[in-house]
């Protein structure tokens, strides 16, 4: 599970079940862990003194997280399955970045404009739209420019049509696949462009974390969603995202706006070191929509600050071992792990490891094992892999055999449990 991809996802537990390790609550009374609590504790000492902290949001869905811990610093109804009109698009974007990255689609590439394309997306279909000529050749590079600078409909049909054949093989193999990848376990897609279609499903949640994923994955493609302008047959038109312009550091991403899903947009900000992605979605109008995106990133920058919950290659705790020469493994991030926090400080935090276990021998040094999942009170605020600093080998036929008995009597008080 790489870092840029794991936000917030859920660990299946094995059949022996999900193991959770506490390693920290960092809460200003402090409790004794040893050296991991007070290098934690040390980041959220204080009591809060001031009421600003909450932020009273009018989007019906929204999210706000730091890019590159992925901490969420608010959310609303972030889980609730919405029409996300042309920030979809972001999605389309992907797969196509995707397949450049793996050498199966270029830039030069070149694409047609077919009648489908031309009248569904194109001039006549009255939707945004890059004004590609029908039956023109447009190259993918020009095709991203219209699909993500002027939203283009016509060009993301174009783009579906060039690599998958038609727009719903598109949509269904190759957006579908990809977003699970990603695990964005929840998005539908039905076709490449979010025009309307009841099969065209998102979370705010799922663009945040699709969002974070393109800004870390791609820095040379994202650069293309801070272009505020792009001309093409001659028509020149405006990048539709309104931060561009009224937000210092702000360089992506995209809006949208369906009748079924209001106004929402994904957009992201650059100060002081420190980059915000918000999502919101649902709407009333474009002044709404801009606003509350605005509100939202101006509220993350004056109530947040960046500290290191653990420093890189700390010891964050310990995980069984099933049948190895060790009883258990200790568990490491080669990368510090950060966390927004609140400038005022006194908020309770709670950072567990979390990993399907016990871990069978062998163990690898470096094998991802878990993550480290940190909660601000009932929301989970981060979560960041965790490794194995040590190779554990395979234990002895006794020790694979005492563990094997320990396992089964665990089972067996487990299912009776849960018979009760």
């Amino acid at each position: 599970m790489a870092p840029a991809l794991s936000l917030f996802r859920k660990l299946t537990a094995s059949p022996r079940g999900l193991c959770r390790c506490l390693i920290a609550a960092l809460v200003a009374a402090g409790l004794g862990w040893g050296s991991v609590t007070q290098a934690a504790n040390h980041s959220v000492q204080g009591a809060p003194k001031s009421e600003e902290i909450a932020f009273e949001g009018n989007a019906p869905t929204a999210i706000l997280i730091e890019a590159k811990s992925g901490s969420v610093l608010f959310e609303k109804n972030a889980d609730e399955l919405r029409a996300p009109s042309s920030m979809m698009k972001l999605m389309t974007a992907e797969v196509v970045f995707h397949a450049i990255k793996e050498g199966t689609v270029k830039l030069t590439d070149e694409y047609r404009i077919s009648e489908n394309a031309w009248r569904h997306g194109g001039a006549p279909s009255g939707t945004s739209t890059m004004f590609a000529a029908i039956n023109s050749k447009v190259s993918v590079d020009d095709l991203l420019h219209g699909a993500i600078i002027q939203s283009g409909n016509d060009a993301c049909i174009a783009l579906a049509e060039g690599m998958a054949g038609n727009e719903q093989i598109f949509a269904s193999d190759y957006m579908t696949k990809r977003a699970r990848e990603l695990g964005l376990v929840r998005s539908t897609f039905a076709n490449s462009n979010g025009l309307p279609n009841p099969g065209n499903k998102m979370t705010v949640r799922e663009l945040a974390m699709l969002a974070r994923h393109i800004i870390l994955d791609y820095p040379e493609f994202y650069k293309l969603f801070g272009q505020k302008e792009f001309t093409w047959n001659k028509i020149r038109q405006q990048n539709r995202n309104p931060l561009l312009n009224s937000l210092d550091g702000a360089d992506g991403l995209k809006t949208g706006y369906t009748k079924e899903g209001g106004y929402g947009m994904v957009g992201s900000v650059v100060q002081n070191g420190i980059r915000l992605i918000v999502v919101v979605n649902g709407l009333q109008d474009s002044e709404e929509r801009a606003s509350e995106a605005k509100k939202m990133l101006e509220w993350g920058y004056r109530n947040f600050e960046q500290r290191t919950l653990f420093v890189a290659d700390q010891t964050l705790g310990y995980a069984r071992v099933f049948g190895g020469d060790s009883r258990s493994v200790k568990l490491t991030s080669p990368q510090p792990i950060n966390v927004m926090v609140q400038k005022q400080g006194g908020e309770k935090l709670l950072a567990r490891i979390v990993y399907s276990g016990p871990v069978r021998a062998p163990v690898t040094a470096g094998q991802q094992v878990g993550v480290v999942r940190v909660w601000r009170g009932p929301k989970v605020a981060m979560e960041a892999p965790v490794y194995a600093a040590e190779s554990i080998g395979v234990g002895s036929t006794m020790r694979r055999a005492i563990d094997g008995v320990q396992e089964l009597v665990i089972g067996m008080f487990r299912a009776g449990v849960e018979r009760l």
